[in-house]
């Protein structure tokens, strides 16, 4: 399983900040002021070839009153799920009493702590980290987290001490890792007894029965498959017991120890919040995703058309994922399944060759150019692969740091429908340089005459 690794602090320290830079996104709120993290989010990092999971909690003061004790409580809760816990401190503050608070709530529960001291930018380091050695913690990591700096020097120690994860290795063996996730009670141990088909995994009608993953290898028609059935994922402020809590962290490992995610709905109650969240959830991990619409056999025929008008209108933003309607109790549906899992499998782990991802590329630029900066048009140049599980496209030219997220939507959905991948994310980056290929793929006339039929060529079809 990757770390866990857990942001605490008293409240506008800038855990969000650091959480949003690790994970290279805008997922938790911030503001410049306190107490707007209401609850934990979780996101995925990866450095230096290490993938790591990443909770971003409330703030803590010791004056909590209302929803703030709540808030106060899920922080404490992220440090008993979490491997490491980056404490961080304020600079420009300096020490306070909820500081001491904290540094002695993590002595008290025995966790790896860091202690990360923020805003340290326009400080003279010395004079700023005097007080915090008070705290007790032999070494501080100064950081501005806005910035970045220090953010590598902290995350290479940090993550010195977990192993590499060699992802072909793990993720591409002779077995097809499928996750089963959703909300409690939606059926994921019924659907895993069915596919099995035996009683493996304990089922009863009360919503956390299953209280960590069950790993269960077996065959079919030839193929090795791991069935991964996750303890059910509810709203985190629904969530009371610690055992229960603990199951949203081990959930979203399991998803990542997964190569296809079997995302389980109840038909009855449609499509809600906590299911698309954790549909986003698979997405952003990489992994091939199937959603399952359970207990369909209940649903009347108005009703049912009802939960597929609502598929087209909020699954948009995951319209390569092959639907399925079944009834896991009765098995209506679930043989199915498994051609849109090895589907999913294979596509994620496609070898795609460096030629015809440049040619895709060059006809999706001809028929829709990237835009102008300042005057200047962005230059997309040569594609390459740059790993599977999910199919990572390597893009080169120039100003592509520059490149609207519209415009990369637009060339993961072109690379899909031409390479004919289905159930997987596909993922584009761009690099501003050189084209490493230049002798082999530039070229004068013939240049310009390939180039010119990879226009036409996908010209043709409807983008």
């Amino acid at each position: 399983m990757i770390p866990v690794i857990a942001l605490v602090g008293k409240p506008n320290v800038g855990k969000s900040t650091l959480f949003n830079r690790l994970t290279r996104s805008r997922d938790a709120l911030v503001a410049n002021f306190s107490g707007l993290t209401r609850d934990r989010k979780y996101g995925h990092g990866d450095m230096f070839d290490r993938r790591f999971m990443l909770i971003d909690t409330g703030g803590i003061s010791g004056e909590e009153v209302g929803i703030d004790v709540e808030m106060a409580q899920q922080s404490l809760q992220a440090i008993n799920e979490a491997d490491v816990v980056l404490f961080m401190v304020d600079c420009r503050e300096g020490i306070t009493s909820a500081d001491y608070l904290i540094a002695d709530k993590l002595r008290r529960r025995n966790a790896k702590v860091y202690l990360v001291a923020n805003k340290i930018d326009g400080l003279d380091p010395a004079a700023a980290l005097v007080d915090f050695y008070q705290l007790g913690f032999p070494k501080i990591f100064p950081t501005t987290a806005s910035h970045g700096r220090g953010v590598r020097a902290i995350m290479e120690v940090v993550l010195k001490r977990f192993e590499p994860q060699n992802t072909l290795s793990s993720d591409l063996g002779d077995s097809i890792k499928v996750g089963v996730v959703g909300r409690p009670n939606v059926g994921k141990s019924t659907l895993v007894n069915r596919m099995l088909g035996e009683e493996r995994v304990v089922v009863f009608n009360e919503p956390g029965t299953t209280r960590d993953s069950v790993f269960i290898d077996y065959e079919r028609h030839g193929q090795r498959y791991t069935l991964i059935d996750t303890a059910g994922v509810r709203k985190r402020k629904n969530v009371k017991l610690a055992i229960e809590k603990f199951s949203i962290v081990k959930t979203l490992q399991s998803i990542d120890a997964s190569n296809v995610v079997l995302i389980l709905v109840d038909s009855r109650e449609g499509l809600v919040e906590q299911d698309l969240h954790l549909i986003g959830s698979v997405i952003d991990a990489g992994r091939g995703v199937v959603v399952v619409f359970n207990k369909w056999d209940g649903l009347s025929t108005g009703q049912r058309e009802n939960v597929k008008t609502e598929i087209e209108r909020r699954l948009r933003f995951a319209d390569f994922a092959k639907v399925h309607f079944i009834s896991a109790l009765h098995g209506t549906g679930v043989g199915k399944l498994y051609e849109s899992i090895k589907t999913a499998y294979l596509s994620a782990t496609h070898r795609l060759s460096a030629a015809k991802l440049t040619n895709i590329l060059e006809g999706a630029v001809g028929i829709h150019q990237p835009p102008m900066i300042q005057g200047r048009r962005i230059k997309l140049r040569f594609a390459h692969s740059g790993g599977r599980n999910p199919p990572l496209i390597i893009i080169h030219g120039n100003q592509t740091e520059s490149v609207p997220p519209h415009y990369t939507r637009y060339l993961e959905r072109v690379f899909r429908r031409e390479l004919g991948l289905e159930g997987t994310p596909v993922k584009v980056e761009f690099k501003t340089g050189e084209n490493p290929y230049k002798r082999s793929y530039s070229g004068g006339v013939e240049g310009r005459k390939r180039r010119t039929k990879n226009i036409t060529k996908y010209g043709k079809r409807n983008l």
